[in-house]
């Protein structure tokens, strides 16, 4: 890019690049090339890695984590409690999506820290009748994502997770195919 010459008094004129690679020379305090920058990256591998803890979103962090609750469902067979998503059954919300944030919220509190992606659901599953459910239903999946935080107070279930797409599959072995054509990362 080249910029005008600006005339000074006197008939002389200086060149505007010659101008701007001085002033920032002076206001930098550098000459060109003597810049060091002193960062050290953090590692990879944290020590929620080495101790494999899924309760830390301090792990796995060039992966995607899902978060997974231990406790009661609406679709467990026999009301035992077992590994599920956070979830709610649909009661007059206005969208699909509030649902999913009100899901969301009784188990974390404040959505401040959360971005549900789009309006909506990233894929459904038809549960069908079992001895507990009288009736099929459609559980329907929405994705958010953790926004500037690391930490979070997780209430209402007995056990939570923080797991990777391939740690998910380890705990619905049945859902694997359908859980691997709906997460992509």
């Amino acid at each position: 890019m080249h910029f005008k010459s600006f005339p000074f008094d006197g008939g002389s004129s200086i060149d505007a690049n010659i101008l701007m690679n001085s002033w920032t020379c002076l206001n930098l305090g550098k000459g060109k090339g003597d810049y060091q920058i002193d960062y050290v990256p953090a590692p990879r591998i944290t020590e929620a890695d080495k101790t494999n803890d899924r309760k830390s979103l301090q792990r796995a962090l060039d992966r995607r984590l899902y978060l997974l609750l231990y406790g009661d469902s609406n679709a467990a067979p026999s009301r035992k409690p077992v590994w599920h998503f956070p979830e709610k059954v649909y009661d007059s919300e206005e969208t699909l999506r509030k649902c999913a944030e009100s899901a969301l919220a009784s188990v974390l509190g404040d959505l401040s820290h959360t971005y549900f992606v789009g309006n909506a659901p990233m894929g459904h599953m038809v549960i069908q009748q079992m001895e507990n459910v009288p009736e099929p239903f459609k559980r329907f999946f929405f994705k958010s994502q953790v926004i500037d935080t690391n930490k979070f107070n997780i209430r209402k279930c007995e056990d939570f997770v923080w797991v990777t797409k391939d740690e998910l599959l380890e705990y619905f072995p049945e859902q694997a195919e359908f859980f691997k054509k709906m997460i992509i990362s």
